[in-house]
Parts: C-alpha cells; sequence; structure tokens
C-alpha cells in the first residue's frame, strides 16, 4: 500500500471561490482508477506554514503509477495545482515491514 500525502500553500492571490474550484476539481481524481480513501484536509497547527493538505492511498505501486500518469491527474496538475499552489511538500508512505516491530 502506498499512502499519498500532499501538504500545501494557496498562492496569496487565490480567492476563496477559487480554492473551492481547486477543491471540487480535487475530488474528481477519485474517479481514477485505483484511488482510494481520498481526504482534504484544512492545516489547523501554526507549527508550519502549509494551509492545506490531500491524501489518498494506492494498493500497488503500479497503481500509484498509473494515477501519476492518468490523463485527468495530469489535467488537474496543470489547470489547478500550476495556477494555485505556491509551495508544497510531497510525502509517500508504505507500510514498514514486520521485522521493524
Amino acid at each position: 500500500m502506498i499512502q499519498h500525502s500532499v501538504i500545501f500553500s494557496m498562492k496569496e492571490n487565490i480567492d476563496t471561490p477559487r480554492i473551492k474550484q481547486f477543491f471540487k476539481a480535487a475530488v474528481e481524481l477519485t474517479e481514477i482508477p485505483g484511488l482510494i480513501n481520498f481526504k482534504s484536509w484544512k492545516q489547523v497547527s501554526k507549527k508550519n506554514a502549509f494551509q492545506y493538505g490531500l491524501s489518498m492511498e494506492f494498493s500497488t505501486h503500479e497503481q500509484y503509477q498509473q494515477y501519476n500518469l492518468h490523463p485527468a491527474h495530469l489535467v488537474f496538475i496543470n489547470e489547478q495545482w500550476i495556477p494555485c499552489v505556491a509551495d508544497f511538500l510531497e510525502i509517500d508512505y508504505e507500510p514498514l515491514a514486520e521485522e521493524f516491530f
């Protein structure tokens, strides 16, 4: 399993209606095969400057790679992400193997 998360801040000129459009478009990513457990997040801690987050899971590395190359994901990146996001951090996790416990 792969847990894919991005935390990010919007550009200063992005207003509330545009933020809503961004997150509505993000939800449409759930139609991509293999994507499960999609969530949108709002930052509540003052420990960092990021404002929002998106997280999702994939059962296999192959599904995650297919998602990255999927036309709907590429459209989201070009039409939503690049115009709106100022800064981000991407984190991709997989469960620790049992030998770590």
